[in-house]
């Protein structure tokens, strides 16, 4: 059975909340970075084979990071599937050939958790490239 008029605008109205507080939780991430020292390169990278959240960069150390706003941490955690971060090494590569000065970096894939109440949590080199494709 279709989802009646409502129910449609019921999930528009999902959506736009859902995104809203994706923007927040990248900016807030975003901050928390800057005050550790990071560069913020690009932020919401896409490409044709996914998306990364925020790619920064300190020093030798070019971080390919998503970001996760969930009720409690270990929902965040769960929330990267393996499908998420095959999407999000996928998108670094491609990040990576369109931008060849990036190349002599070391990479990592790292996690910004943000959760209500709390200060942003980065989980630093939360999972490898190689383990995932």
């Amino acid at each position: 059975m279709p989802p009646t008029r409502g129910q449609r605008r019921d999930q528009r109205r999902d959506r736009r909340r859902a995104y809203r507080l994706g923007l927040g939780a990248e900016s807030l991430a975003a901050l928390l970075l800057r005050l550790k020292g990071w560069r913020i390169l690009a932020r919401r990278f896409r490409s044709g084979a996914g998306e990364v959240d925020l790619i920064a960069r300190r020093g030798e150390v070019l971080a390919f990071i998503e970001v996760k706003a969930r009720g409690t941490r270990s929902a965040a955690l769960e929330a990267v599937t393996a499908t998420a971060r095959g999407r999000i090494i996928r998108a670094a590569r491609i990040f990576l050939v369109q931008n060849p000065d990036q190349a002599d970096t070391v990479q990592r894939f790292d996690l910004v958790l943000v959760l209500p109440w709390r200060w942003p949590e980065h989980v630093v080199d939360a999972f490898q490239a190689t383990h995932d494709l």
